[in-house]
C-alpha cells in the first residue's frame, strides 16, 4: 500500500511525523507523503523515519486557496491578467480549494515567506473564532486552545477539543457539525493564496499540484469537466480523484474525468489520527487500499 495525503501533529494531526511514519510501515504502507496544512515543519522528522524503517517518503504540503479573491497573496505580481481566468464564477461559495503539492524537493525562500504567511493568517482566523466563542458565552482563551495543539500550528481540530473539555460537545464530529464547520456558528474562514500564486511555488520547488478531494469544491458534476480543464490550462498537475469524504462510485467517476483530460491521478487516506479515527492509512473511499499505480502515475509528473 501507499498514502499520498496525511496529516501530522505539526499541523492538525494527532501523531509526530515520526509516529506517524512508524505507524504506516506497522499497517503495511511502503510510499507515504506528509501533507501538513501550510508547514514544512515535520518533513525533515518524517524523512529520518522513513529512511530508517525502508519506506520512501514524498514531502510534500496541503495549501489553501482563495478564489474568490485570486490576487491575495504575499508576493507581488502573482494575479493573472484576469482575476477570474481558471474559474469565471464556476466555484461555489459554500466549497474549499486545497492544493497539494507533492514531492518537494527545492524549497526556496520566497516559499517559506509564504507558509510564514499563511500561519499568520490562520492565526488571525483563530483570533476570530475565540471571540465567537466569547460572543456566544464560552469562556475561552487563546493560551487554552493553543495547549491541545503541543506549541505546533492551532487547526480548528484543537478548537474541537477544546470544546470537548468544555462539556460544549461530546466528541469532534459534533464538534464540526454544530459549531466549526463551514457556515457553522463559530467557523471563521481564512485568506488563502492565488491559484496562480500557489501552482508557481510548488513547481519552482520540484512538486507537482494535485487538486486535493475534488469533491469539497461544491462544484456540480456538469460543471467539474470545464474548471478542471480550466485548472489543467493554468498548470495543475492532477486530481486526488480517491479520497474517504467521496463514495468510491464518485471516485471512480473523477477518475475517469482526471484520466480523459490527461490528469495525473492521486489517491490519498487524509488521515489526521485521533481526531478522524474513521480514516486509516492506506485506505481510502469505501476502505480500499491504495496501491502503487496512484505512485506511479504521479512519478510521470515529478
Amino acid at each position: 500500500m501507499i498514502d499520498l495525503h496525511t496529516h501530522s501533529s505539526a499541523s492538525d494531526g494527532s501523531l509526530s511525523p515520526a509516529r506517524l511514519v512508524e505507524q504506516a510501515a506497522r499497517v503495511g504502507v511502503g510510499a507515504l507523503a506528509l501533507t501538513d496544512h501550510d508547514t514544512l515543519a515535520g518533513l525533515e522528522e518524517a524523512k529520518n523515519a522513513a529512511e530508517a524503517l525502508k519506506i520512501r517518503f514524498i514531502p510534500g504540503v496541503e495549501l489553501e486557496i482563495q478564489p474568490e479573491k485570486p490576487g491575495r497573496g504575499p508576493s507581488a505580481g502573482a494575479e493573472p491578467e484576469d482575476p477570474q481566468a481558471g474559474w469565471g464564477g464556476i466555484l461555489s461559495m459554500k466549497g474549499e480549494f486545497h492544493l497539494l503539492g507533492l514531492g518537494i524537493s527545492r524549497v526556496t525562500a520566497e516559499f517559506h515567506s509564504t507558509l510564514d504567511w499563511l500561519r499568520g493568517a490562520r492565526e488571525r482566523r483563530n483570533l476570530i473564532m475565540i471571540e465567537k466563542m466569547k460572543n456566544a458565552g464560552i469562556e475561552a482563551d487563546y493560551g487554552s486552545v493553543k495547549a491541545f495543539a503541543g506549541g505546533m500550528l492551532v487547526a480548528r481540530p484543537h478548537f474541537a477539543l477544546f470544546l470537548i473539555s468544555k462539556k460544549v460537545v461530546k466528541n469532534q464530529e459534533q464538534a464540526f457539525r454544530r459549531w466549526l464547520g463551514k457556515g457553522r456558528p463559530f467557523y471563521a474562514p481564512r485568506e488563502g493564496l492565488a491559484f496562480a500564486e500557489a501552482l508557481r511555488l510548488i513547481h519552482q520547488a520540484g512538486g507537482a499540484a494535485v487538486l486535493a478531494h475534488p469533491l469539497s469544491l461544491y462544484v456540480s458534476w456538469g460543471r467539474l469537466p470545464d474548471l478542471f480543464a480550466r485548472l489543467k490550462d493554468q498548470g495543475l498537475d492532477g486530481i486526488e480523484a480517491w479520497h474517504p469524504n467521496a463514495g468510491a462510485g464518485a471516485c471512480k467517476r473523477l477518475e475517469e474525468l482526471g484520466r480523459r483530460l490527461g490528469l495525473c491521478i492521486t489517491a490519498g487516506s487524509d488521515f489526521h489520527g485521533s481526531s478522524r479515527p474513521d480514516r486509516k492509512l492506506g485506505h481510502t473511499a469505501g476502505g480500499r487500499a491504495i496501491d502503487d499505480r496512484f505512485l506511479e502515475a504521479l512519478e510521470g509528473v515529478l
